[in-house]
Order: structure tokens, then sequence, then C-alpha cells
């Protein structure tokens, strides 16, 4: 490695930088490079632009704001074992890897140890959450992984919709999308007696060489017609545990209410909570009175009192370790599957009205300009003094009372509104990222069908309850930091470099333009934002915005929240739903000394680093289940209207054909290259389009387009749409489309030439 002066403030070459960081692979920051060369204030800039040089051609990659050679695993990382090599160790890759930025994912070799009991070894097929470390290169194989824990066992179950046969027995038609066309036969007497139409589960055997693989059915899991089977698809297909086991249960059931003992009694504090009308858990409630204090004029006392699921669920209890597996509370249109049982989540920790609940609460100070001061925890007995909806909430503040709101206006609701809007003028000042995504909501009829689609209109509630929730969880992560107790933070790393670098070419066919190079910061992404609003493309760039940002995620190591610019922040506000919420209570408990249920002793950063993983999976899991059963719904509601037109956006554009989102219901369908006009469509990834090779005619991602339905997959969700709209006729698109069919020509006359 190069020696480098601490003495001698001066800007390390390229060379320099690459040999530190490759020295201390995976653990290296801008901050620890500046304190490695002793470079000052001044020269840091000069640093942020030769490292953002360096991303631009690819020698170093920045992950979790860490700076790394390309091609480098975190520590823990959650894999998928696909083969075993000669000597009998398992190969793994892991689960999340971008191939278009580097290339073929890395394998990861596992040593299988000898001695160990059965089930416990892992195996092909296996999901696995794995310590890597990087050795030297053997066999082209440069990790090594220790596996921690068994995720998921490889699946010889599929899920799919059993059709009878006239002469007995059938088919299994699978409703994952991938399979769809790959049916399976089901012989007679391995039907379990299932109906046509029915939800099955089927166990697969060895496909034969001629015909249809075979199965037979396991389980029956009732009718796709029944209120249920909907959402029972994606809870099977995704192994989404639905029934609480029952040692479970019965901790669940002896539960007893919290008492006083070792708690502040703050019953007389009129916290409110404010949901949307048909939320069945109520674990937050928020109070907020002007500040008596002489030196704090113009500023508030905010409260926040969180329900304090810890007092119930114990570290290592049969509650905590389902509501680990679980990870989180999955929430459908027509049922939610909770993380923790319904006498915990709905009943003792349901901040109900006029009742006593044990909670954790947050006492911060907020200045007159918006910033919190100061913050205390404490643990508290509380007594809701109401359960407001968001619109009551509203419509309250607004002059229109009902007998919930009248008595609540001045002493309760005025004094939340108006600290929120001098806590507004602060998020103002800190700029986060301003994305305008309005979210549908799927509506049901009493038989489980759709009955209408719509979106809620976003009121200045909603964003009081949102602004107070992210201060308290600001809150909590500080607390933590300063006491040197390892939590886990809800973190968001700044976008890629190819993601940006793609919105920057979207942008420019829009006419705008897009910095290059400096700090990336979220204002710069809203500065994009407001020059299209009250725009056509408003919504489009909205979207494309959102694409281009990371995940967030959960980890033991902070590298701060991206979209909302804040350096540190941690999920505190929601334990009945979210596991890493329940850790950061017992790390608030463990750090004031608030009880002896807090996080145990045992629970250092390797091991949340591990239950970090692990329920970030489960979070990517909940999400994709939400949007498939979501996309069934609507499926199954257009299903009747085949043939019917229907205006809508494109809001994706491949090689293979067009994504079209219906306007009505928000419902996305695709459109087959195929079958785009009369001549050949060629895919423009720098536009964005299709474009057409004779007449340059162009469909672009945003565009306003009408479509008629020509198939609905109900089972797999899935919707195929034809065009009916004419595109555009872009003449730089058309030029270039020209000048694409030119070069062709050229290519062709040069290979002729040659052929002579």
């Amino acid at each position: 490695m190069t020696k480098h002066a601490k003495n001698t403030p001066s800007l390390p070459s390229k060379a320099d930088i690459l040999a530190f960081i490759g020295s201390k692979p995976g653990k290296i920051g801008t901050r620890e490079i500046a304190r490695a060369f002793n470079l000052k204030n001044a020269l840091r800039a000069d640093l942020k632009r030769l490292l953002r040089e360096l991303a631009d051609e690819g020698s170093i990659e920045k992950r979790r704001r860490k700076l790394h050679h390309p091609g480098v695993l975190p520590s823990t990382v959650l894999a998928d074992i696909t083969a075993r090599d000669s000597d009998g160790d398992l190969i793994a890759t892991p689960d999340e890897w971008d191939e278009d930025a580097h290339g073929p994912a890395p394998k990861i070799r596992i040593h299988v140890p000898r001695k160990m009991r059965p089930g416990e070894a892992a195996g092909l097929g296996d999901r696995v959450l794995v310590r890597v470390e990087e050795t030297q290169e053997e066999d082209g194989i440069r990790h090594r992984g220790r596996v921690i824990k068994i995720i998921d066992h490889p699946k010889h179950r599929v899920l799919g919709i059993f059709r009878g046969m006239p002469h007995g027995g059938g088919r299994l038609e699978p409703v994952d999308k991938k399979m769809l066309g790959k049916e399976l036969t089901i012989p007679a007497g391995a039907t379990a007696n299932a109906e046509d139409g029915d939800l099955i589960a089927v166990e697969t055997s060895r496909a034969r060489r001629l015909g249809l693989p075979t199965g037979r059915v396991v389980e029956r899991l009732g009718s796709l017609k029944s209120e249920r089977a909907v959402s029972l698809i994606a809870i099977h297909a995704h192994g989404i545990p639905s029934v609480f086991r029952h040692e479970t249960q019965q901790e669940a059931d002896v539960a007893r209410p919290a008492t006083l003992q070792g708690r502040e009694d703050w019953r007389h504090v009129p916290f409110v909570t404010i949901d949307p009308p048909d939320a069945k858990d109520h674990d937050d409630a928020v109070h907020a009175e002007r500040d008596a204090e002489p030196n704090n004029r113009g500023g508030f006392i905010v409260n926040v009192a969180i329900a304090d699921v810890a007092h119930y669920v114990k570290p290592g209890s049969a509650l905590d370790r389902e509501a680990l597996v679980r990870g989180n509370s999955v929430y459908f249109p027509d049922r939610v599957v909770p993380m923790l049982p319904e006498r915990i989540s709905n009943d003792l920790c349901s901040l109900r009205p006029r009742e006593d609940r044990a909670a954790l609460a947050v006492r911060m100070v907020i200045g007159a300009d918006g910033r919190k001061r100061s913050h205390t925890f404490h643990r508290i007995m509380m007594r809701s003094a109401a359960r407001l909806s968001y619109q009551q909430a509203q419509v309250a503040i607004g002059g229109r009372t009902d007998e919930d709101t009248e008595m609540l206006v001045e002493p309760v609701l005025g004094p939340l509104y108006a600290a929120y809007e001098t806590m507004a003028r602060a998020r103002i000042e800190r700029q986060p990222l301003d994305l305008d995504l309005p979210e549908r909501k799927i509506l049901l009829k009493g038989d489980g069908t759709v009955d209408r689609v719509i979106t809620p209109e976003r009121l200045e509630a909603h964003r009081l309850i949102e602004e107070f929730m992210i201060l308290a969880n600001v809150a909590a992560a500080e607390t933590l930091e300063k006491a040197r107790v390892p939590l886990i933070y809800r973190v968001h790393d700044e976008p890629a470099m190819e993601k940006v670098n793609a919105l920057r070419e979207f942008l420019a066919t829009l006419d705008i333009s897009f910095a290059k190079g400096g700090v990336l910061k979220a204002e710069a992404f809203n500065r994009v934002l407001d020059r299209v609003k009250g725009r056509d493309a408003e919504k489009l760039v909205n979207e494309v915005v959102l694409r281009t940002q990371a995940q967030a995620e959960y980890a033991a190591e902070n590298y701060g929240h991206f979209g909302l610019n804040l350096r540190r922040y941690a999920h505190f506000t929601s334990p009945i739903r979210r596991y890493a919420d329940l850790i950061v209570h017992r790390g608030l408990i463990r750090a004031m000394r608030l009880g002896h249920d807090g996080l145990p002793e045992a629970n250092d950063q390797k091991v949340l680093a591990e239950v970090s993983a692990q329920i970030s999976a489960t979070e990517r899991r909940a999400m994709l289940a939400e949007r498939e059963t979501s996309d069934r719904l609507i499926a199954h509601f257009l299903a009747d209207r085949v043939g019917a037109s229907f205006d809508g956006r494109i809001s994706g554009v491949t090689r293979a054909g067009l994504f079209v989102k219906l306007h009505e219901t928000g419902a996305d369908g695709f459109v087959p290259a195929r079958t785009i006009g009369d001549e050949y469509f060629r895919y423009d990834e720098k536009g964005h389009a299709m474009v057409g090779s004779r007449s340059g005619e162009s469909y672009r991602l945003g565009d306003h387009v009408t479509v008629k339905l020509v198939e609905a997959a109900p089972v797999a969700g899935a919707l195929r749409f034809e065009l009916l709209s004419e595109g555009r006729i872009d003449r730089r698109a058309h030029s270039e489309n020209r000048r694409y069919k030119n070069d062709a020509s050229h290519r062709d006359r040069r290979k002729q030439r040659k052929r002579r």
C-alpha cells in the first residue's frame, strides 16, 4: 500500500485511494479516507469529486455509503445455495446482485460441518443467511461463507387452481406468472376430493419423459370465489406464516395488563390516536402543548406515546421467536396477517380511549424554528382521550366538529396543528425527497370482490402524524447512539450512479437538465419535481424519480437515510407490526434503565446485523405479496370487461413491449411489441420509447393512450392490452431511427463487399 503522510494535508492520488480502500475492504467511507490523509474541510469537497470520478470509471462502487472495490459482498448476506463442488462444499450466490453493473453474481463457498445433527445442515435449494469473508481465490471463487440461519427450504409444492377432468383426476393451473401455461396433471385418486375452481397445494413428482409432470393434492385451501381465496394465494405462494403456533397463542392468551408499578403516571395527559377509519390497531398517540419556558417562546412540547409491546413480548419467548420469523404484519385488502396475536395487537397494546394502557413515550422540546432542542424517554401509564380518524381531525380543525371532537378542538387539536405548522418549517429547510405519488386503495364488497378503487385524499392530518413519528424515530436513534446501545437503523442509500445517469438521459428528452458531479442530495431531485408540477409529465417524472431511488432497508450499521435527508433514523413508532421497532424499544429500556426486559447484552451488532437482514427480507416478501394480491383482485374485477376500452398511461417500456397503467383503477397491463402497429417497432432505451421503423411513430414512457382489454388472467393477476391510440411523430426519434437504419444498411453493404 502507498504510504500517506498524516501531517501533510494534500489531496491523495487515485492510486493512493484505491490502495487504501483495498487494505480495508468493505469498511471505508469518505470520512475515514479524509481522516487517514489528514484532509481538512477545504480539501474534502475535492476528495468527494475524486471519489465520484472513480465511481464513474467503475474503479469503486458505493454501497451503504461505504466504498468498495466492485464485486465485494457485505459481511452478512441473504443467499441461495445453488450447487455443490467436487469436494462436497456447497456453493451459494447472493439473493440480490446487480448483474448489469457488476457482471455475474459472485459465488460463495460454504463449508459443510462434519458433525451436525440431521436437519441442522443447509442443503441444495435452501435460502440461507450467510456470514461472508473474502479469501484467496480458488477455482474462481474468492468468498467463503458460514451459514448463520436457514431461512427457507426448497419448495416441492406448487400452488394453483384445480381444473377437473370429465373422467376423473384433473390438472393444476399454477398461480405463479412464471409458470403460466405449464400445467400439472393430477391422477384420479390423488385429488383429495378437490372441486373444479378450488385453490390447492400440490406435491409434485418427477417429470415423466412423455406427457405432463404429475402431482397429488396435499391441501385444499378453498374456492377461488371465496372472499379469502385471493389473499390466500399470496400467503401460500410466499410462505407467509398465517396461523400462530400453539405455544405462541397460549402465551398471548395468559398475558395480563401492565400495572403502574415502575411507570410514570401520565393518565392526565390528553393523548389522542389519529388513524385511518378502518384501522384495527392503534399503537401510537400524540399530544402537544405550548412551552411555558421563557427561553423557548413560540416553542412547543410534543409527546409521542407508543404501546409498550416490549412489556408483553419478552426476549426469547414464544411470542418473540414467532415475531422474528414473521418480521412484520402483512396488509391485504381483505385481511391482515399480524406479527403478533390479536390479544396483544388489538387488545393489550391497542391504545383505546378512556382505558389505561402501558406505553413508551418520548417528550420532545421544539423551538420556534421547528427544530428539536431536546428530548427524553419515559415508561408510562396513559389514557387516550379519543380515537379519531384523519378525516375527523381534519374537518374538526376546519370548524366542523362531531360529538367526538367538539370538546377537543381548543385544548388538544389546536396545539397539535400549531406544533405541526412550526415543525413543518424545519422540514422545508431539511429538504427531504418530496415525491407526490398518491396510493390507491381497493374497497371490497361483502363477498370479498372488488367494489371500487379509490385514491384517498392526502390531508394535513396525515402529514402531522408523519412528521411527529419521524421526529420520534430520530430521537430514538440519537438516544441509543449516545448510550452506545446497539440498534437496528432504518437506512436508505443514495441512488446508484447507473440509475442516476439513466434518469439524466430520460430528463434530457423532456428538456430538463440534471446536474452531473458533486454530492448527490435529495434537494437535487426536488428541483426536478418542482419544475414539472402542474405539467402533463408530473406523474411520470415522480414515478421515474422513485424508480431511481434505492430501496430502504434495516441495518445494524448506520449509513443514514437519503430520502428523509437524515443522518440517523430508527423505527420506533410501531412495535405491534414491525420487529425492528420492538428491538429499538428494548434498546431504549436498556439505555434508560427503564426495566429488566430491555435488549439482552448478547444482542450485539453482529446479532442485530443478522436480524436486520432477515427482517429486510420479510419486508420485501410482504410488499411483493401485497402487490400481487392487488393485481389479482383487479384482474378479477376486470375479467368481465374483456373487449372494453380504457384510458391509461405508458408506465414502462421494454424490448418486449409496453406496460400501461389504467387511470380508472391503477391496474397494470402489458402490450406485446409484436402487436404495436403494422410495422416493426424498435426499442429506444435512451428515450424510453418504442419507435416505428418506417414512420417514426413512437410510444414513449408517460404518453397517454387508449387501450382495449383483450385478455385477463385473474389467477396470475395479469392483463393484456391492445393499443387503440396512434403514437406521436417525434422528429428527434425519427431522425435517430433513420440514422439507425442507415447505419444498418451501411453494415450490410460492408458485409457484402467482404463476401466478394
